[in-house]
């Protein structure tokens, strides 16, 4: 059988731009309609609901979400069914009465989650992959989708003074030009969404010039970026001298944006950086404010932080597992689905500096799986601390064996080897008694979906 992206990727620059543009056409049909505007003007009027309108709009929703799961979607159907004829008459009315959905279940059958009174032909079909790279399958009605890109219409882009009308870049994991080429393009023109996609795969200190040339032939309003790219290309740019063009803001997405990231790539392209969060399930959304603060959309979904090793809900301030339920997709309702993420979420009383009433997230942490085992048992998070301040582009922990770990790093400017020892020394203090080895290399190689893991655990993965 011929395949698709290998016919894709064997045709010239011209032609592959032409094939993005009429995928981007279709994209936008799906995503975009005559009721896109009135929904963003919705979706901003709701930013300054009272918690009292926020509080009695979830509980509607959510019970309409659990009664329609319960009575129209077969895997929950038949999940109900058993506990009754086991003689358990606990409500499914109460989300704390419903189990945890695993990723495994939703990626072995996902049409047993989609509603009994729904037509999968007439549904869209979105494929994400995640950090593991292995994909699900997610089905969403029309007016779905378009409230969710209503909501990033108004929440991301207006919020910051640009739109989807307007020339706009993004750095992503899309296979746009083959892995193995070497030379310009590294990138097409997507005139579908006004879009140039430029391949996270090719970014490199060699292949910056190359990008700063042809972003500033397109002169883009803003970006959507992978940081950890998008930090090699700014540090590029900041030491070749490189220029860029004017943006008003950068977002990031789809990778946890460190501090020292946002700094760089800031510094280079002389704007703000905003992150966001979200991800291709749709059962969750949050963007940052003009404060700098994460907010979350309650419309996408109600969020839960469990204990990272048993299925325990923690109280707010606690970090842990994310555990989410859809709201915005009543045709494949995912409830108490663990995304794989890990995070604390924060109280939400009060305003925000910015009047919005939108709950303030979470510190986002990385991926659950994502997680070092000491020697002693220890299960350790959150190692992004061991790199702050040094001046280190990228870095890599993988763990090979209980007392073994690598790390692979990519030096900047300024960086010397009595440095290696502050790395040791810190991830001593977090691990205990193991053995480090340093690796320094040019390039760290990213997932087949372009999408960077910071720490990779050989011992033991999750069910994600």
């Amino acid at each position: 059988m011929i395949d698709p992206v290998n016919i894709y990727h064997a045709l010239p620059y011209q032609m592959r731009s032409a094939a993005a543009s009429l995928y981007g056409f279709h994209l936008r049909s799906w995503r975009y309609g005559p009721e896109t505007e009135h929904l963003i003007e919705e979706a901003l009027d709701r930013d300054r609901w009272s918690l009292s309108q926020w509080h009695d709009w979830e509980d509607e929703r959510l019970s309409y979400i659990l009664h329609r799961a319960a009575m129209k979607v077969p895997y929950y159907k038949d999940y109900w069914q058993k506990r009754r004829r086991h003689g358990d008459r606990a409500s499914w009315e109460l989300l704390i009465n419903w189990p945890i959905l695993k990723k495994q279940t939703l990626r072995e059958n996902p049409l047993a989650l989609i509603a009994d009174d729904c037509n999968v032909s007439l549904m869209y079909r979105d494929r994400t992959g995640g950090t593991t790279g292995t994909p699900l399958s997610i089905y969403l009605s029309r007016p779905s989708m378009r409230q969710w890109y209503a909501l990033f219409e108004a929440r991301i882009r207006r919020w910051h003074g640009v739109s989807i009308n307007e020339h706009w870049a993004i750095l992503g994991g899309q296979l746009v030009v083959p892995v193995n080429q070497s030379k310009p393009p590294f990138w097409v023109h997507n005139l579908g969404l006004n879009q140039l996609y430029l391949s996270s795969q090719h970014v490199s200190m060699h292949n910056a010039q190359w990008f700063a040339k042809v972003l500033n032939r397109f002169s883009p309003t803003h970006m959507i970026v992978y940081p950890s790219s998008a930090v090699v290309l700014a540090y590029a740019a900041l030491e070749m001298k490189l220029v860029l063009p004017p943006i008003n803001v950068i977002f990031s997405n789809a990778e946890t944006l460190l501090p020292s990231h946002r700094d760089v790539i800031a510094k280079a392209f002389g704007c703000s950086v905003r992150n966001t969060y979200g991800m291709g399930e749709y059962v969750c959304g949050a963007s940052e404010c003009q404060e700098g603060l994460m907010h979350l959309w309650p419309e996408v979904g109600k969020i839960e932080i469990f204990d990272d090793i048993i299925d325990h809900p923690l109280p707010k301030r606690s970090p842990g597992r994310i555990i989410l339920t859809g709201l915005l997709n009543p045709d494949m309702p995912l409830i108490r689905y663990d995304v794989g993420d890990r995070g604390e979420l924060k109280s939400d009383k009060g305003l925000c500096i910015c009047q919005r009433s939108l709950p303030i997230l979470f510190d986002i942490q990385g991926r659950s799986n994502d997680m070092l085992i000491t020697p002693d048992g220890r299960y350790v998070f959150w190692l992004n601390p061991v790199f702050y301040e040094l001046p280190i582009i990228e870095a890599q922990i993988v763990q090979t064996k209980v007392d073994d770990v690598q790390i692979n790093y990519v030096p900047a400017l300024g960086y010397d080897n009595d440095m290696d020892q502050i790395i040791i020394k810190r991830m001593l203090e977090r691990m205990g008694n193991i053995h480090i080895r340093l690796h320094r290399v040019d390039h760290i190689p990213r997932a087949a979906n372009g999408k960077f893991r910071a720490v990779i655990s050989n011992l033991k993965q999750r069910n994600l």
